[in-house]
């Protein structure tokens, strides 16, 4: 059933009693298509193969920094080769320890989903219980724990962080729907209260997709949603937000006029020329205005070739990110989305991410 309020007329302000949180060290904003960190727009005055890439976020899907899964009949899948067992805690303190490495070639910013991705790469059927938030959603403290020390070292190395909160196969997992805006409002605050200023938001991630089960989570009314973190201000601030929606497809003028940043995905796109469709396809729809297009999920590399998924996004200046899992027959050191994850750059493919994510900041290769 339909959230008792009438959401899209609600305003919401956030007023705290206590203390406001300590401003963190890191901001990240938007100036028309280009994101900037601390004022400053992000590889500043860099070009790269004859591209300007000034602006742009190059970035990697790591969501699964806060992983777990409350079934104990899937849990023995994700028990690591040396110990075997799973160990959320060990997952979010190598997650935590990596970050300064993928920091030093280039990375400015990684996608975190607080219901995680599936942990075999693709899924049918989602068995396992990996969702921060009650039935009611309330945010659960452990999630919230590792939550805040993976913001906290992305703050301290600079970086942004592209927070999911909702995701296919895990939202059944809220009763209703007023449960789903009970987890939405409970993120929303939970990042603005503690000062982050280097979160954007991802309200779900792919909202097309058939498995979603609350209707509030797709077109066309994840809108509902957007506006609604759009109105949520802490201390005259509030989150910058968009949704994704599936591979090759490009969203419509309603989600493009209310969402912050454009977020492609282009998972289903062999051919590069493609993504710079996509991207002009953006640009040309209605409800466009100036503001960044961003692929946060990609699983095309060809990171050896010239002409590539992530060269033909920059090309189009869109900003690029990397969708790593673990392909059959592949051992742990492969794949940052299938659990266990080795959160080193660890692998060939992961190396070629890296080596390129390096040239375009400007960094010698290693």
């Amino acid at each position: 059933m339909k959230w008792a309020a009438p959401i899209c007329l609600v305003a919401i302000v956030l007023s705290l009693a206590a203390a406001p949180a300590p401003r963190k060290a890191t901001t990240v904003a938007i100036r028309g298509e280009d994101f900037t960190i601390d004022g400053e727009p992000t590889l500043k005055g860099r070009t790269w193969r004859g591209h300007r890439v000034e602006g742009l976020l190059p970035n990697a899907r790591q969501v699964q920094g806060l992983f777990d899964d409350r079934n104990p009949e899937t849990r023995r899948r994700w028990a690591y080769p040396d110990t075997g067992t799973w160990d959320p805690e060990r997952n979010t303190r190598e997650f935590v320890t990596a970050m300064r490495q993928w920091r030093q070639r280039g990375l400015l910013a990684f996608t975190l989903n607080l219901q995680g991705g599936s942990p075999e790469g693709y899924s049918k059927a989602q068995p396992w219980d990996n969702a921060a938030f009650e039935t009611d959603g309330t945010l659960r403290s452990d999630y919230a724990d590792r939550l805040e020390r993976i913001l906290d070292e992305a703050d301290r190395q600079g970086m942004a962080v592209i927070l999911g909160v909702f995701y296919f196969g895990q939202d059944q997992r809220l009763r209703d729907e007023a449960a789903v805006v009970r987890a939405l409002d409970s993120t929303v605050s939970w990042v603005l209260t503690r000062g982050y200023r280097n979160v954007l938001l991802e309200v779900d991630n792919e909202c097309d997709n058939d498995d979603y089960d609350h209707a509030i989570l797709k077109p066309p009314r994840v809108t509902e949603l957007i506006e609604r973190v759009r109105r949520t201000v802490v201390g005259g601030r509030r989150l910058l937000v968009s949704t994704s929606f599936l591979g090759t497809r490009v969203p419509p003028a309603a989600v493009i006029r209310a969402s912050d940043f454009v977020l492609l995905h282009g998972n289903g796109v062999a051919d590069p020329d493609r993504i710079v469709a996509m991207v002009a396809a953006t640009r040309k729809t209605p409800g466009y205005t100036p503001k960044p297009i961003l692929f946060n999920e990609d699983d095309h590399y060809d990171f050896d070739k010239t002409w590539n998924n992530f060269t033909a996004a920059t090309s189009a200046h869109a900003s690029w990110g990397f969708f790593d899992f673990r392909r059959a027959g592949e051992g742990f050191d492969e794949g940052y989305q299938s659990v266990p994850v080795n959160w080193g750059i660890s692998s060939a493919r992961k190396r070629g991410f890296f080596d390129l994510v390096a040239s375009l900041s400007g960094i010698e290769a290693r």
